[in-house]
């Protein structure tokens, strides 16, 4: 994965772009709450951030950073409410070139500026033009007896012909997870697969991956030379050995080899952006995909140093990139969540799941 110096001090440039919430010379509000729920304000220019009031959060499009990301926030770790935990790129494949599109990476085709441009929906229907000042609020809804909030967020066409979008939904009782629903258009180039990767591990420092019989990997031993500053090659888990639950869904997870205590007191090299400071408690993240195809496997990358500037990470090399794969499915379902719960803890519950 590529990325650039220009665009990584966007990325991490959060509290001058947060104090800011300027788009255009109008100041937009911060997202409200809204029973269990925050979204974003009604009749009035808005932040674009949906999620729970005391759980995890989405967000696109802030002022001031890159465009081409879902934001996720969990301020339920200490770190600050607006403080970005990782992103998650959408990142489509079409089945005749091969060549992954990157939603963060590619300039936008409407006004040159890099990352593709996101615009959010109440319905599944492509919104006609893009409204940065009045993002959709979100539908709240009723299913299976618990409330929903559901909004649809959509990326411009891809340089590879792909033409993809998602459907992003919180359901109440799962306070620290989202589902993700994976379409492409009418007027999309055929896809191979449509990743959806989580890209930035090395802000929480994830070092140990989970699989099935207590089996983990550790980031040390799985690159215990690398000293370079790219991404390592990449690990493969494949759907043998990933965590299941009874109904058959495949679950992966990543956790620190920090306590709080270290990341309180961790040593940065100089001239490390202090956008990578994490003072938060440790969190296991994951995906999960509740039918997954007999294709599925979980990928991860790792860091040395920094992305971009090359600093070395306290701790040595961790997980960066953190994704799953497999073919292209309309509508294919998968989990992304920030738990503040172990990975044992999150395994036991898996465990029951049926």
């Amino acid at each position: 994965m590529k990325k650039t110096a220009t665009f990584l001090c966007s990325i991490l440039c959060c509290t001058a772009a947060f104090a800011q919430m300027v788009i255009d010379g109008v100041r937009l509000e911060p997202p409200r709450q809204d029973g269990i729920w925050v979204r974003p304000a009604q009749d009035t220019p808005s932040m674009a951030v949906w999620g729970f009031a005391d759980g995890i959060r989405v967000g696109i499009n802030p002022p001031g950073r890159p465009r081409g990301l879902l934001d996720i926030y969990a301020p339920y770790l200490g770190a600050g409410d607006m403080n970005i935990i990782n992103y998650i790129a959408m990142e489509p494949i079409v089945a005749s070139s091969q060549n992954r599109g990157y939603s963060e990476l590619e300039s936008s085709a409407l006004d040159g500026v890099q990352g593709k441009q996101f615009r959010s929906s109440d319905t599944p229907e492509r919104p006609a033009t893009w409204d940065k000042l009045h993002p959709a609020r979100g539908t709240v809804a009723v299913e299976d007896g618990k409330q929903t909030l559901t909004v649809w967020i959509f990326c411009e066409k891809f340089d590879n012909g792909a033409d993809v979008y998602v459907r992003l939904r919180f359901i109440e009782g799962s306070p620290y997870q989202f589902e993700l629903q994976a379409f492409a258009s009418a007027q999309s180039a055929p896809l191979d697969k449509f990743i959806l990767t989580a890209t930035m591990g090395n802000k929480m420092r994830l070092r140990r991956l989970y699989a099935a019989g207590g089996v983990t990997k550790l980031s040390h031993d799985l690159w215990p030379d690398y000293r370079d500053k790219w991404f390592t090659p990449y690990e493969y888990t494949f759907l043998k050995d990933m965590v299941r639950d009874r109904k058959g869904g495949a679950w992966v997870l990543a956790y620190p080899t920090e306590t709080e205590a270290d990341y309180q007191n961790a040593v940065y090299e100089e001239g490390t952006f202090k956008g990578w400071d994490y003072k938060g408690i440790p969190a296991t993240q994951y995906w999960c995909c509740p039918l997954p195809q007999d294709e599925m496997y979980s990928v991860v990358n790792g860091r040395y140093t920094y992305w971009a500037i090359y600093k070395t990470i306290p701790g040595g090399i961790a997980f960066e990139n953190f994704e799953l794969v497999e073919p292209f499915r309309q509508g294919a379902v998968y989990y992304f969540g920030i738990d503040p719960d172990k990975p044992a803890k999150i395994i036991k519950r898996i465990n029951r799941i049926k």
